[in-house]
């Protein structure tokens, strides 16, 4: 590789360009450019004719260097297949810099701050970017996408420009090349042990209502037992349970709170903790755990806690997901329990209807400022846009190599061949898919057509995922990107009001505050400037609507 130098702040907001191409460069409403960028001389080794459906391959050997998330359920090696047929198709060599995953977001700022990182940086989740953003560490890579043509070819054809608005920083770029989804993956509901339903002549609940019916059946059949005894308390009480109780609601919570939500009927933000929704979710949780309905300890205990009860049939109700519940509930509960059965239901239906709250953009890849100084910027745009975002880049990022790694007998189905496996297939195969050859690696798989995703789901996921499909997706809040000022600000307030709203939902689920004493408990919010928090980012978003139409 003809590598780069290090970049000045006033060299980065002077490149850009390829020879021969003129840009516009703007922000919001899917148009990324409005100056002149010139890229002369940042060609070294890119295609000149290059466009979706195309194969990257560089008209020269490149090399670049990359972060490399080390997962210690399949730590890299050098002797990986993806590796080699990774350089045969694009005549590209990666060279990692493998930090363990238990360490890799402090890294991460270490390297970035002392501006050592390497060009590509993945693994970067929506938001994190933000704290890189104002040094010029990394590139405003909405700049640069008119290189990536698969890219845009997933944006334009999944209605993705709302989605990727709501990443947008102040000065209306986005820093940070998420993964694209076609289709929301919803990960978590609830789990039951269906043949003590079938005991007590009970059904599966499609509806929170329904939910507390059967768990007082269980409650009479059991009453020395907490139906209910939940998991995944960290770093949220009721994380999981919250997290996907909270949308039936029309709020969000656990995992998934954020001080601000947006009203759809007012046109503004509200504070969520502050919401009438949100106060009748607790009212539920509340009412499940006085008639003792709910383990009061579900939302402080341990994973090992909660599962050691399900597997000792002493709740029969616990949050899941797919994966959990094939590898961890059905196994453990086949060996402890006989004739036990288990099966995860999809998200119980609310007062808000038959929704599905998430995003269809995932955790993806950070590109240091110092790479645009490079020679071979353009080239190395172009491969990040096939690897991660062309459809043949993501089979083989995922599969590897047909005949080789899996057989492909039509769209989405997909086997490992024999002698391999790969998340729950061919499992007494000797090779793994991620551990022996480095495909379905969490660093680079990851985005992609419903068809692809779809590819390893079990029958339980595909099941689950196929309900919720048929669900109305919730629409993606409007961009409300903070000023440098007002990021500080909201900063300063975000903490303190977040951690009353997560100490006083403990207390009002597990009755040791009142709900009577909601008001008072808003009050508390407002002295520790939840209005302010709340008009500064209303304030934000009518600046980026008026700015962006």
């Amino acid at each position: 590789m003809k590598n780069s130098g290090q970049l000045s702040r006033r060299g980065l907001l002077a490149a850009a360009g390829f020879a021969g191409l003129t840009v516009l460069v703007g922000c919001g409403s899917g148009a990324d450019e409005t100056d002149a960028k010139d890229l002369s001389g940042k060609q070294a080794g890119a295609m000149k004719k290059y466009g979706p459906g195309d194969q990257f391959k560089a008209t020269e050997p490149l090399s670049f260097t990359i972060l490399h998330n080390n997962m210690p359920t399949y730590p890299l090696k050098e002797s990986w297949l993806f590796w080699k047929e990774l350089t045969r198709r694009t005549g590209v060599t990666l060279k990692a810099t493998a930090v363990p995953y238990s360490d890799y977001e402090k890294k991460k700022g270490l390297l970035i701050g002392a501006g050592d990182a390497p060009f590509l940086i993945p693994k970067t989740y929506p938001g994190t970017e933000t704290a890189f953003v104002s040094s010029g560490a990394v590139l405003p890579v909405s700049e640069y996408v008119h290189l990536m043509p698969h890219f845009q070819d997933k944006v334009r054809k999944w209605g993705l420009t709302g989605d990727l608005d709501s990443i947008r920083q102040s000065d209306g770029r986005y820093y940070l090349l998420p993964g694209l989804h076609e289709k929301v993956r919803v990960g978590y509901s609830l789990a039951l042990r269906t043949d003590v339903l079938e005991k007590a002549g009970l059904a599966l609940p499609t509806t929170w209502d329904e939910v507390h019916e059967v768990l007082k059946g269980l409650k009479e059949a059991h009453p020395d037992a907490y139906p209910l005894s939940d998991r995944w308390n960290q770093p949220e009480p009721g994380g999981a349970l919250l997290n996907f109780l909270a949308p039936a609601y029309g709020t969000k919570g656990g995992w998934g709170y954020q001080n601000a939500t947006w009203d759809a009927e007012a046109q503004r933000f509200v504070f969520t903790g502050a919401m009438d929704a949100y106060r009748r979710m607790l009212e539920y949780l509340r009412e499940l755990v006085a008639g003792g309905l709910v383990d009061p300890e579900s939302f402080t205990q341990s994973d090992d806690q909660a599962k050691q009860k399900l597997f000792g049939g002493k709740s029969f109700v616990i949050s899941s997901n797919p994966q959990v519940l094939a590898d961890e509930y059905r196994n453990n509960l086949a060996k402890q329990i006989k004739g036990a059965t288990v099966e995860m239901i999809p998200m119980p239906i609310g007062p808000a209807g038959p929704v599905v709250a998430g995003s269809r953009l995932e955790n993806g890849m950070m590109i240091s400022s110092k790479a645009l100084k490079s020679e071979n910027f353009v080239a190395m745009m172009q491969f990040v846009d096939w690897l991660w975002y062309s459809d043949a880049g993501q089979e083989f990022a995922k599969w590897g190599v047909r005949n080789v790694t899996y057989t492909n007998s039509g769209a989405g189905r997909y086997e490992p061949v024999d002698g391999i496996k790969v998340l729950g297939l061919n499992p007494d195969a000797k090779k793994d898919l991620q551990k022996d050859y480095g495909f379905s690696n969490g660093v680079f798989a990851y985005g992609g057509n419903w068809s692809l995703v779809a590819s390893s789901f079990t029958a339980d996921e595909k099941t689950f995922q196929d309900a919720m499909a048929r669900r109305r997706r919730l629409p993606v809040e409007p961009a409300h990107p903070l000023q440098a000022m007002e990021q500080e600000q909201a900063t300063l307030r975000e903490t303190p009001l977040r951690d009353h709203v997560k100490q006083n939902t403990l207390q009002f689920v597990l009755g040791r505050r009142p709900l009577s004493a909601w008001d008072d408990y808003v009050a508390e919010l407002k002295a520790k400037n939840m209005q302010q928090f709340v008009d500064v980012t209303n304030k934000a978003y009518e600046r980026f609507r008026k700015e962006n139409g």
